[in-house]
C-alpha cells in the first residue's frame, strides 16, 4: 500500500461516512492502480424531515480520475433497514476537457499570495454530462413586442465540487487546491 493509498484510508475514516464501503468501491474502481492524489469531500444536507449525507471521493491514478459517489437512503416503509448506493466512474486522463477552480476571496485589495479563499468550486469537464441554461432573447428595441425566441448557454457539468473554508475548514480548501493543482498537471500531460 502506497503513502497516497493509506492517506486516502484515513481520510475516508475521518470523514466518517461509511469508509469501509467507500473504500470497497474505490478499490474495484481503482484496480490496482497507484493513487496519485485525492479529495474526499462529505456533505450533509438536512431538510424538513431528515437527514441526507453524501461524500463525493475523487481519485487521480497515473491514467485516469475515479470519482465516487456515496449516498444514505434511510428506512421506509417498502424498506425497512436503510441502505446506501455507492457509484464509481473512471474517466481516462485523455477524456478530460476542463479543469476549472472558482476562488472566492475576501478583500481582494488586501489580498497575499498563499493566502486560502473563503471557498473552491472544482468544476470537471470530461463531455458526460453537460448544463443548458437558456432565457428568453431580448431585442435592443425597448418598444418590440416579437417573440425573439431563446438564447442560452451549454455548460460542462459532469461533476463541480464545493469546498467553503467556513463550512469544511481551511484545511480542506488548501487539499481541494492541491488535488486541483495535481490534476490540471495530469490533464495537460496527457494532450
Amino acid at each position: 500500500m502506497t503513502g497516497a493509498t493509506t492517506d486516502l484510508r484515513q481520510d475516508l475514516h475521518r470523514a466518517g461516512y461509511y469508509p469501509e464501503l467507500v473504500s470497497d468501491v474505490l478499490d474495484l474502481a481503482i484496480a490496482d492502480e497507484v493513487v496519485v492524489a485525492h479529495l474526499v469531500h462529505p456533505e450533509t444536507t438536512f431538510d424538513a424531515n431528515e437527514v441526507r449525507r453524501h461524500v463525493t471521493v475523487l481519485v487521480l491514478t497515473p491514467t485516469r480520475l475515479v470519482v465516487a459517489h456515496v449516498d444514505d437512503h434511510p428506512a421506509d416503509s417498502e424498506h425497512p433497514a436503510s441502505s446506501a448506493s455507492a457509484t464509481t466512474e473512471s474517466v481516462p486522463l485523455t477524456e478530460l476537457r476542463s479543469v476549472a477552480l472558482t476562488h472566492v476571496i475576501e478583500s481582494p485589495a488586501t489580498h497575499k499570495a498563499g493566502t486560502v479563499p473563503l471557498e473552491l468550486t472544482l468544476a470537471i469537464g470530461w463531455g458526460a454530462v453537460s448544463r443548458i441554461d437558456l432565457e428568453p432573447a431580448t431585442c435592443p428595441d425597448p418598444a418590440c413586442e416579437a417573440d425573439h425566441g431563446l438564447t442560452g448557454s451549454i455548460t460542462p457539468d459532469d461533476i463541480v465540487v464545493r469546498i467553503s473554508a467556513q463550512a469544511e475548514g481551511p484545511g480542506a480548501v488548501r487539499a481541494a487546491s492541491d488535488f486541483a493543482r495535481r490534476l490540471s498537471a495530469a490533464s495537460a500531460r496527457t494532450r
